[in-house]
């Protein structure tokens, strides 16, 4: 029985992952930064550990108490919609301590003992924003962003190893809570001289495209990427991030 530890698993795409994997047979460890019995009760196949991925003494508690395991899903993220301009760079670190240097941490965290099996999957979660420019969300895009080309690259470093690293990235998903937090992280942050394009803007979100991803979709990407073999490094997930991923020259996604 293989073992997967997910982070980000109080809401979203998290949740689902850690639901769907167990779902399929695996024993899943699913962490937050504070435990919700109510989420995903301990049980068969399934534990619930607290972790927080900007800080190295919970990475390094969260890894000892998981044990082996087979699978590192780094899902854990924080989202941001505001103009630049009016954005605090205090709020442009947090962001990346969370979206970006959180992967790497929990990456380097868990490479000795893949290294050593020579085995292992590393799955990070990114978002359909690094396929097309989409407005109001620079920060956002930077972290997401950096974190394809760390995953493009280490992918090459560890296939001596066996060990893989995959990305999946969905697309916009209007109805969960890590979109509904992340247009409200900065309160106010619109100043007026963008106040009548980010109203466009926000208008546009509210009504939602044609093509939206679910839950669900992402938790079946990450499940693929975990499990089939195959050299594709990119997942997208939804069918926005599919249609936005075909466009772009020289890709051809694994749907």
């Amino acid at each position: 029985m293989k073992t997967i530890l997910i982070t980000g698993c109080s809401s979203g795409y998290g949740l689902e992952t850690a639901r769907h994997f167990h779902a399929q047979g695996w024993h899943v460890i699913a962490s937050m930064r504070t435990p919700r019995a109510d989420l995903l009760p301990n049980g068969e196949r399934l534990r619930v550990l607290p972790l927080d991925v900007t800080r190295q003494e919970s990475i390094a508690a969260a890894i000892a108490a998981s044990g082996p395991i087979d699978v590192l899903v780094n899902n854990a993220g924080i989202g941001l919609f505001g103009a630049f301009e009016a954005t605090p760079m205090s709020t442009v670190r947090e962001v990346f301590e969370t979206n970006t240097f959180g992967v790497m941490a929990m990456t380097q965290a868990v490479l000795p003992q893949f290294r050593a099996r020579r085995s292992g999957v590393i799955v990070n979660v990114t978002s359909s924003a690094t396929l097309a420019p989409m407005p109001l969300v620079a920060t956002y895009t930077a972290s997401k962003l950096a974190v394809e080309g760390f995953t493009a690259s280490l992918a090459l470093e560890l296939a001596s190893f066996d060990v893989s690293v995959k990305l999946v990235e969905p697309g916009y998903g209007p109805n969960t809570a890590f979109t509904r937090n992340s247009g409200t992280r900065l309160a106010g942050s619109i100043p007026e001289p963008y106040a009548a394009y980010a109203s466009e803007i926000l208008a546009s979100f509210t009504h939602g495209p044609a093509l939206v991803t679910t839950e669900g979709d992402v938790a079946e990407a990450v499940f693929r990427a975990a499990t089939v073999p195959s050299a594709e490094l990119r997942f997208p997930a939804g069918a926005d991030a599919l249609a936005l991923a075909r466009a772009r020259p020289g890709v051809s996604p694994v749907a």
